[in-house]
């Protein structure tokens, strides 16, 4: 089979670049040796895995898509900067990139609004952890099948992640949701950030080497009356596990361009249940 071939986009980015160099491993893709990138990153180019990746600035994206042409059918991956998702999925769109957008932040609505009045398909998910988005699938079925469960009960969301991610967890946003529909009174507002190292190694006890990338998380709920406490937590240290994630999303989209699906967005949970991997 041809490889599929798969621009990944957000280096010199952490996550952007595990996704690169997983994907230049990988005999089913082929890693294209361009990458959006941000106005303020100085450098342009990046080696991953001995390909010489050409770093695009906003300025010059609209040169970039006469160097494509020749490399489609191909899939994005974003993994940039929250400042930049909608207007990078407006260039997906425009440009018919189907993409997988691993990149939290930015107004998620106008981003599915985005791809639905397209023609193109996206994975979007605030999580490409497979064991977390199982976890979520949990909670969003205990939200249907218990409304209002836990009325009345008090709820406090922990979440820290390295010094360098901008936005509040895209997981534990999602999660507001789900304590919602479980009676909770609770906002987006009402979650703790943790970003400090000093903090997250002395009271959380994040490992140091998962200092500079890691995503821990706590939900407690307390009943009205105080004797009753449920907590839920799912520590990730490194990044490995979203790049997993990542890659069966890839696969998943692929098929799914392949069967000629337009306008539909796709979620982790969908990836996980359509089998993605091959």
């Amino acid at each position: 089979m041809k490889p599929i071939s798969v621009m990944v986009n957000g280096l010199p980015g952490n996550m952007a670049a595990l996704v690169a160099r997983r994907v230049a491993s990988d005999s089913r893709f082929s890693l294209i040796p361009f990458s959006l990138t941000g106005p303020e990153i100085a450098s342009d180019v990046q080696e991953i895995s001995g390909i010489r990746i050409r770093l695009i600035r906003p300025g010059d994206r609209a040169e970039l898509i006469g160097r494509l042409e020749s490399l489609r059918p191909m899939l994005v991956v974003d993994y940039t900067h929250p400042t930049a998702v909608n207007d990078n999925a407006d260039f997906y769109a425009e440009n018919v990139l189907h993409f997988v957008m691993g990149t939290t932040g930015g107004d998620r609505n106008r981003l599915i609004e985005t791809v639905r009045k397209s023609s193109i398909s996206a994975v979007i998910a605030p999580n490409m952890a497979k064991p977390i988005v199982v976890f979520q699938s949990m909670m969003a079925d205990t939200a249907k099948r218990f409304p209002g469960v836990f009325s009345g009960y008090r709820l406090s969301i922990t979440e820290s992640h390295q010094k360098g991610k901008a936005d509040t967890s895209g997981t534990a946003r999602a999660m507001v949701g789900y304590f919602n529909q479980m009676g909770v009174a609770f906002t987006e507002a009402d979650i703790r950030m943790i970003r400090d190292p000093a903090v997250q190694k002395e009271q959380l006890g994040v490992p140091e080497a998962y200092i500079g990338g890691h995503g821990w998380h706590t939900y407690t709920l307390v009943s009205p009356d105080g004797t009753v406490t449920l907590s839920f937590t799912h520590n990730v240290n490194g990044r490995e596990v979203y790049v997993d994630g990542t890659v069966d999303a890839l696969v998943f989209l692929h098929r799914k361009m392949e069967e000629g699906v337009k306008g539909q967005v796709f979620s982790m949970m969908d990836v996980l249940s359509g089998d993605g991997r091959f």
